[in-house]
C-alpha cells in the first residue's frame, strides 16, 4: 500500500475509521421505549487496552494521526498474510511466535468515542494506564503459587481458567469486556426483565437482570452477579461476587464493575466501565470501547475450546515428565555416592 496517498483518501479512511459518516436515524427502540441493543455486535479494534507510555497523557488521535493509523494497520495484516517461504529456516530458540492471520480480524479500526480518535482503551487515569498496587499481586492463583511447595505445574487447579476453557480469553466476556486480536463479537438478546450477552470466545453468556434483587453473598457466579437499571437511555450495569478465579490484570474476588450501555447510533453501543478493587489497584479506573453492529446475517460460531485443547494436558505431562527426569537424576547421583 505503499506510495503517494492524497488528503482526499486520508480523509475518507479517517470518516471510514471513525465513524464520522454517521447515521442520523433515530435509535431502535423496543415496544416499551428502551434502546433496543438485540442484534450482533464486534468490539475488536487495534487500539491498545493501555496506552503507550511514550504518549503521555496523549488521550485522543489527530484525524491525520488516525487516519494513518489505520494504513499501518492495513499495511500489517497485508504482510502477516503474505505466503510463508516453504525453505525458511526454524526460528531462533525463544522467539515469540503469534496468531495466524487468518486468526485475526483485519479490521483496522481505531477506537473513536463521541468524536475523539482514542489512543488507548483506558481513559482513566489520565495515563490511560491500569493503576496495578504494587508489591505481590492479591489474586487467588498468585496466592495459591505463593505457598511454600506449590509449583505452576503441579495440578489443572492452578493453570488458568482460560487455558481450562472455564471462561473467555482475557475477560473478554467481562467485566470488563474487553476485546482480543479475534472471536471479539457478541449477540444480545434483550427483554423487560433481562439482557443477554453471548460472547464468541469460549461462548460465555451473561444475565443481566434488569432491576433484579443482589444474589445472596454466599452465591458466587464466574461473571459475577450483574443487575441492571435504566438511567434514560443509558444501561446501568453493577456487577459483584466474581469468582475469584476470573482474574483480570490481578483483580481479586472483591473486584466490582459499573457498566454503562449507550447507543450512539443505530451502528454504534458506547461501552464505558469502571473497574474498582482495592486490593488490586491503587484506584478506580475506567475504560470505553464501542460496540459496532456486524451486518445482517452475521452468527457466532461454536468455540470448541476443550475439544483438541492439548494445553493442559501437554504442560502437565511435560512438568511430570521433568518431574521424573530430576527424581532419576537424584537417584543417580546417590548411587555414584
Amino acid at each position: 500500500m505503499g506510495g503517494h496517498r492524497s488528503c482526499f483518501s486520508i480523509a475518507l479512511l479517517w470518516a471510514l475509521a471513525s465513524g464520522a459518516i454517521a447515521d442520523n436515524h433515530e435509535i431502535p427502540r423496543t415496544p416499551e421505549g428502551k434502546p433496543d441493543f438485540q442484534g450482533m455486535w464486534t468490539n475488536e479494534t487495534q487500539t491498545p487496552l493501555e496506552r503507550p507510555q511514550a504518549l503521555g497523557d496523549k488521550r485522543a488521535y489527530t484525524p491525520e494521526e488516525a487516519a494513518q493509523r489505520v494504513i499501518e494497520s492495513q499495511e500489517r495484516f497485508e504482510r502477516d498474510s503474505a505466503p510463508i517461504d516453504p525453505n525458511r529456516d526454524a526460528p531462533e530458540k525463544g522467539a515469540v511466535i503469534g496468531l495466524e492471520a487468518d486468526w485475526k480480524f483485519p479490521d483496522s479500526n481505531v477506537v473513536t468515542v463521541n468524536g475523539e480518535a482514542r489512543t488507548s482503551l483506558v481513559i482513566e487515569p489520565a495515563n490511560g494506564r491500569i493503576p496495578v498496587q504494587p508489591g505481590p499481586a492479591q489474586d487467588w492463583r498468585s496466592l495459591i503459587l505463593a505457598k511454600p511447595g506449590v509449583d505452576e505445574f503441579d495440578g489443572p487447579e492452578v493453570r488458568t481458567v482460560g487455558e481450562r476453557c472455564l471462561l473467555s480469553v482475557l475477560s473478554t466476556a467481562g467485566p470488563p469486556m474487553v476485546p482480543m486480536a479475534y472471536n471479539s463479537n457478541y449477540q444480545i438478546v434483550q427483554t423487560p426483565e433481562y439482557v443477554m450477552i453471548m460472547t464468541e470466545m469460549v461462548n460465555d453468556v451473561r444475565i443481566i437482570r434488569i432491576d433484579g434483587k443482589p444474589l445472596p453473598d454466599g452465591m458466587v457466579r464466574w461473571m459475577g452477579d450483574s443487575v441492571g437499571h435504566w438511567e434514560g437511555d443509558t444501561l446501568v450495569v453493577t456487577t459483584d461476587k466474581v469468582h475469584p478465579q476470573q482474574s483480570f490484570r490481578g483483580s481479586t474476588g472483591a473486584m466490582t464493575a459499573t457498566e454503562w450501555f449507550s447507543m450512539e447510533s443505530p451502528e454504534q453501543i458506547n461501552y464505558r466501565v469502571t473497574i474498582n478493587d482495592p486490593a488490586a489497584y491503587s484506584e478506580p479506573w475506567t475504560a470505553e470501547v464501542p460496540l459496532r453492529l456486524l451486518p445482517a446475517g452475521t452468527q457466532l460460531y461454536e468455540y470448541a475450546c476443550h475439544e483438541g485443547n492439548m494445553s493442559v494436558s501437554g504442560s502437565l505431562g511435560g512438568a511430570r515428565r521433568h518431574d521424573h527426569d530430576a527424581l532419576l537424576m537424584q537417584k543417580s547421583g546417590e548411587g555414584a555416592q
